[in-house]
């Protein structure tokens, strides 16, 4: 979490230092006017650098991954750079808007407008954008209003996963058309200054980005295609067990990585962690989903065996990775899956992790069959599990995980389950002497 929280502010501060080697937030005229007209550049110098960054983040590089920590930061990231844009593409508005309305209310009086600048050798192309200025100013209006809707809608819970989707992709025809607005309406003396470098770089990325979601290539080269072959239940978890068999074009991929499925083209891509070790001559692959909503309540009743499905990735970093002499892993609920991925690659590679792993799985409810699977891959990995069933166990604590776990101060630990239930722990633990980066969560959430 702090990496891209630096990252996010980093980038802030980047853009609006290139921003004021070329401007000054307090002109040498220092009317109302002159003051509003640096503002609407700045705001929108951020709100298009912020929106284009996302942009490139919603196509899933795999080349970030590792910088920011795996894909799960970085959609959260990408949350954080759409509300960005939002606040910021909002101030924009106003400043332009709540101008011209104060104009026709009679509150301002609108200066003469001057001759222009800039160099002279762009005198030409300063003069083909001012003819475009007024399309440019509608077109970028309208956008807004369009991209303010969608980023609300991504940001409301409640509003269903498949609509979200597909509604979500909208958002890269309102960039292109804010791509436009901005290369129009940019003061044109910023163009040969770094800030006009560094945002024509950003634009140029973030308009590949949006052709490549509007033509439905995200992942495209991580995509494989699978046929199921087994599906079980387990009713008291209202968990489901799906195994596939893969074609040739998945290359592999790490215990606690995971990857996203589609088996209804008009419910789209979902991601789900994978809960099972590589083995290439076998090219099975597990995912254990639970019942958290409309799509997955209901895939028990539409899957069947012998179905084909797409499955795209591998993407994530909390793969175990690290040389401390323990290991401490928190599972809570569906939060299991990537360590009974990581529990089959131990036992199916012969080996042994760290010296000592403690595995803590608090569970709502248990079921026999799941539960008989778990302890078994338990025991062939070496791995000493902790189970804890609400109502009959006392709720983990970082007070009582020290208890449990004296060596706790030299291990890294790996938690994966409710966002707040992982950051109390950190808290916790942190604050009695764990390294912060000795601590890592997956923050599976893609909206």
């Amino acid at each position: 979490m702090k990496r891209i929280a630096w990252v996010f502010w980093g980038f802030l501060a980047l853009l609006t230092g290139l921003w004021l080697m070329a401007d000054t937030l307090l002109p040498a005229q220092r009317g109302y006017f002159d003051f509003r007209t640096v503002w609407v550049q700045y705001t929108g110098v951020i709100a298009m650098g912020v929106m284009s960054l996302a942009v490139v983040l919603a196509v899933r590089p795999v080349w970030l991954e590792r910088h920011l920590d795996g894909l799960d930061k970085m959609y959260r990231l990408h949350k954080w750079l759409g509300i960005g844009a939002l606040v910021v593409g909002t101030v924009h508005w106003l400043w332009a808007k709540g101008t011209k309305w104060a104009v026709g209310w009679g509150w301002l009086t609108k200066p003469a407008r001057g001759a222009g600048g800039g160099a002279a050798e762009l005198g030409a192309i300063e003069a083909a954008l001012r003819g475009w200025r007024g399309t440019a100013e509608t077109m970028g209006e309208w956008a807004f209003y369009g991209a303010v809707l969608l980023i609300v809608l991504a940001l409301v819970k409640r509003f269903p996963y498949r609509l979200f989707a597909k509604t979500h992709k909208l958002l890269a025809v309102a960039y292109l058309v804010l791509v436009f607005h901005t290369v129009v309406l940019t003061k044109i003396d910023y163009w040969a200054q770094p800030v006009g470098s560094v945002q024509a770089v950003l634009l140029v990325a973030g308009t590949v980005s949006a052709v490549i979601v509007l033509l439905g290539r995200i992942g495209a080269r991580r995509t494989a295609h699978g046929t199921i072959e087994s599906l079980e239940r387990f009713p008291a978890l209202h968990m489901l067990e799906t195994t596939l068999l893969l074609d040739e074009r998945w290359a592999g991929h790490q215990p606690g990585q995971f990857a996203f499925l589609t088996s209804s083209a008009s419910e789209g891509a979902h991601p789900y962690t994978i809960a099972s070790a590589w083995n290439p001559q076998d090219r099975r692959i597990s995912f254990v989903t639970k019942a958290l909503g409309d799509h997955t309540g209901t895939l028990h009743e539409r899957l069947r065996v012998g179905d084909r499905v797409k499955i795209e990735g591998p993407y994530g970093h909390f793969t175990f990775e690290g040389d401390a002499p323990q290991q401490i892993w928190i599972g809570a609920g569906i939060g299991i899956t990537p360590f009974i991925a990581r529990m089959k690659h131990l036992a199916q590679a012969g080996a042994r992790g760290p010296t000592v792993v403690d595995l803590f799985h608090p569970t709502a409810a248990i079921d026999p069959a799941a539960l008989q699977k778990l302890q078994a891959n338990a025991r062939a990995a070496g791995v000493r599990l902790h189970l804890l069933v609400d109502g009959q166990d006392e709720r983990l604590t970082g007070e009582r995980l020290r208890q449990m776990v004296p060596g706790w101060k030299n291990a890294s630990v790996w938690f994966c389950g409710p966002a707040g239930f992982g950051q109390a722990l950190r808290a916790d633990l942190t604050a009695q002497g764990l390294p912060d980066d000795a601590f890592h969560q997956e923050l599976f959430q893609m909206r």
